[in-house]
This record gives structure tokens, sequence and C-alpha cells, in this order.
């Protein structure tokens, strides 16, 4: 099990960047296949993307193909989420994931949670 902490969420203008990271606190991420999901009020915990264990395969959400992309760097214990070109419906609660299983795309696919950090781009 892994205690994932995420950081970097602000208030953005619409078309900036932002980058996100999750580091763990408590065990090794190097085992595990990473994602993140997103949560906007009044709505259900969505997918964005995830990443293989060593990197080599990402998934992306067709909502942000193009304009995020995820990253891992197992040495220092940390996943990534570059945010280009942000609009106002990527606002939401961001959340980075662990899965000692496999690489999916569901919430159920994940065992460990941060607790999330807050996106908001502004119009």
């Amino acid at each position: 099990q892994v205690q994932l902490v995420e950081s970097g969420g602000e208030l953005v203008q619409s078309g900036g960047s932002l980058r996100l990271s999750c580091a763990a606190s408590e065990g090794t991420l190097s085992s595990y296949a990473m994602g993140w999901f997103r949560q906007a009020p009044g709505k259900e915990r969505e997918f964005v993307a995830a990443i293989s264990s060593r990197g080599a395969t990402r998934s992306y959400a067709d909502s942000v193909a193009g304009r995020f992309t995820i990253s891992r760097d197992n040495a220092k214990n940390t996943l990534y989420l570059q945010m280009n070109s942000l609009k106002p419906e990527d606002t939401a609660l961001y959340y980075c994931a662990a899965s000692s299983l496999r690489l999916g795309i569901n919430v159920r696919d994940f065992e460990s949670w941060g607790q999330g950090t807050q996106v908001t781009v502004a119009s």
C-alpha cells in the first residue's frame, strides 16, 4: 500500500498551463500503475490519464488528449500531470491513484488514492 499526496493545483487563466505532482509519502510507486482522475461538483469522478509502472504505456481521456501529459519519475517516487491549454471545463478536484493489479481507466481499478488538489481555470 502507498500513501499519496497531490500538489500543484491552483487558480489559472484559460489557456494557461499547470503541472500537478503526486508524491508517495509512504511506500514506493515503482511497482504500481498510476492514474489521474478528476471530479467536478455534482459529477462523478472521471478518468483523466494513466501510466504503466515503468511508463512505457500511457492512456488519456479523449477530453484531454493532446493537451495533458502524464509522466513519472520512479527514482523520485513521483507522478506528474502536465496540463496545457487549460479550459474552464478542466476545473475540478484532481486525484492521483495507484493500482497494484493493472493499468486501468476505472475508479475500481485503483486501490490507493490521494486526497486531491483543486484546479480552477478562470474564463
